[in-house]
């Protein structure tokens, strides 16, 4: 660790710690050295990456601990970062000289408090210790700010000046303060003129001043912190400041709370999206951008939550006279439900109900790499007694793929399953989904939970009856109704398309239909084979597993 002095200032940089972890010796060997800039401390190698981590946080740690037991960050040095001339947090500077010259250092607007952070790489290979200033440290990514330095002490302002003309140690050159009335001494004021004081008079005391509010002393600044984040002291404009401090305290409220607001945490949101959209606008730092678009990709989320918990299609949720109907998918997780239903038809290799579900159901477990894991429960509990040959129909059409036989993949556990792999679905093939493995498990979720109703396995039915099951939990709207995306109408489901998906004819969807009613999935089901619309409502015992358009 090295220590500079300034020359102009008399102040020292901030101290800082590098803990770094390296490959050592061969690749095979898979052995790692942990090396610290601190001259004191030896080299260590450890064996597998995972001891090697741990050896680093535990020496990170130690550092931490010697520097609180010192006293913490130190209020008086340099901001370590502008001594690297900012280069942790500029874009420029982790990887090198990319097509320009690295900013100098009297243009980084360095400021705020000393802080002590720690930062961590995304890799995993390199922790360091700094004293920087709460600017830089609010504009370094993966920075956390662990201690903040003391506000160094005032100096006491100096006394009035002595009067040039009067001799050294005379009445004008000491004290303001009245001399008491000593055999008819002269009390002299800097701004009065002298007056001879008798023994029977009182001492002169000149009147109070009045102070401008341009003498006063300034009030000290609030600090804060909101996401991680140091508010530097001199942010500007005021009110800026002033947001960012208030957000920070109410997000900390709010996680204090017993009972979630959505609505309120939703509106937190937005008012933080918005300040740190004006917080990046005036330090021109990219990642406080970043943070304010994940703050409103947040608050539409929140929002999204909020609707499916207390937005129930009719009846006691929507009027209030009922607890809210908490939701397993959001909208926009239900219109990617939506997107996946829609493909099955061209997806599978054959127009078969039984195949179709399978198609669905791996799917959804391979939607965004290709590749899944499933057992014999699973498959068992999907297509029933069709499950070897269906499977073993796919495997034929090159649809799937399994790491051994098929009765290999229906013998498998939940301890030890079988990695299946479905190639028109890997990463070198386009794609028809755009969804993150959040959702793609939401979505799996609720077609396990859809299509093993447990009502609806006590019918007994067979594929087409749960493909309809599916479908029309997908496409419901806030009162119940069947109705298709974009339609405000809300006339029903169009049977071809529900043909097409469950694969059977239309004349033979009212059959599957009045099942449903029979198992309370639906509580009405009108099939106009005329019209090509099937009519209906969602049951209320399935609103949770209802997606709404």
């Amino acid at each position: 660790m090295a220590v500079e002095a300034d020359t102009q200032q008399g102040r020292v940089t901030g101290r800082v710690w590098t803990v770094r972890l390296a490959p050592y010796g061969r690749p095979s060997a898979g052995t790692v050295r942990l090396s610290c800039s601190r001259p004191a401390c030896a080299d260590q190698r450890f064996t597998t990456a995972a001891q090697a981590r741990k050896g680093a946080v535990e020496h990170v740690n130690g550092h931490l601990a010697h520097v609180r037991s010192g006293g913490g960050p130190r209020g008086d040095v340099w901001c370590a970062c502008r001594a690297a001339d900012c280069a942790w947090h500029t874009p420029d500077t982790l990887d090198g000289h990319r097509g320009g010259a690295r900013p100098a250092a009297a243009a980084v607007r360095c400021g705020g408090p000393v802080v002590l952070t720690v930062h961590a790489d995304r890799a995993g290979r390199l922790w360091r210790i700094a004293e920087t200033c709460a600017r830089c440290a609010a504009a370094t990514g993966d920075c956390r700010v662990l201690d903040t330095a003391p506000p160094p002490p005032r100096t006491a302002p100096a006394g009035p000046a002595p009067d040039k003309a009067a001799p050294q140690g005379g009445p004008a050159g000491r004290a303001a303060e009245p001399s008491g009335p000593v055999g008819g001494a002269t009390a002299v004021f800097s701004d009065h003129t002298p007056v001879t004081a008798t023994p029977s008079s009182p001492p002169t005391v000149p009147a109070a001043r009045t102070t401008s509010p341009g003498d006063a002393s300034p009030q000290p600044q609030q600090e804060g912190k909101i996401a991680q984040r140091a508010v530097p002291h001199d942010l500007r404009p005021d009110s800026l400041r002033v947001e960012l401090i208030e957000l920070g305290d109410e997000f900390r409220a709010y996680q204090q709370r017993t009972a979630p607001d959505l609505s309120l945490l939703a509106d937190l949101h937005d008012r933080k999206a918005v300040a740190f959209a004006q917080w990046a606008d005036v330090t021109g730092d990219g990642s406080l951008r970043r943070e304010a678009h994940r703050a409103r990709k947040a608050a539409q989320t929140t929002r999204e939550m909020h609707e499916n918990r207390c937005g129930g299609p009719g009846g006691a949720a929507a009027s209030g006279d009922g607890p809210p109907v908490e939701r397993l998918l959001t909208r926009g997780q239900a219109a990617h439900a939506r997107t996946v239903l829609d493909h099955v038809p061209g997806l599978a290799p054959s127009n078969e109900a039984a195949v179709h579900l399978a198609v669905l159901m791996l799917t959804l477990r391979c939607a965004r790499t290709g590749t899944g894991n499933i057992t014999g429960q699973d498959l068992t509990g999907w297509l029933q007694e069709d499950a070897e040959r269906v499977v073993e129909q796919l495997v034929a059409a090159d649809w799937l793929r399994l790491p051994g036989t098929v009765e290999e993949a229906l013998a498998s556990r939940p301890e030890d399953p079988a990695a299946v792999v479905v190639p028109s679905l890997l990463p070198d093939e386009p794609c028809p989904f755009a969804f993150g493995k959040t959702t793609r498990s939401r979505i799996s979720g609720w077609a396990q939970k859809a299509s093993g109703d447990r009502r609806l396995r006590k019918r007994k039915p067979a594929a087409p009856a749960r493909l309809l099951a599916l479908y029309t939990a997908a496409h419901i709207r806030p009162d119940g109704r069947l109705g298709e995306a974009g339609d405000s109408a809300g006339d029903g489901l169009g049977l071809e398309r529900m043909s097409a998906f469950c694969a059977v004819p239309t004349e033979e969807l009212a059959e599957h239909a009045a099942l449903l009613i029979a198992a309370d999935w639906l509580t009405e089901a009108d099939v106009d084979v005329e019209a090509g619309t099937l009519r209906g409502r969602l049951a209320e015992r399935v609103w949770p597993l209802g997606g709404l358009l």
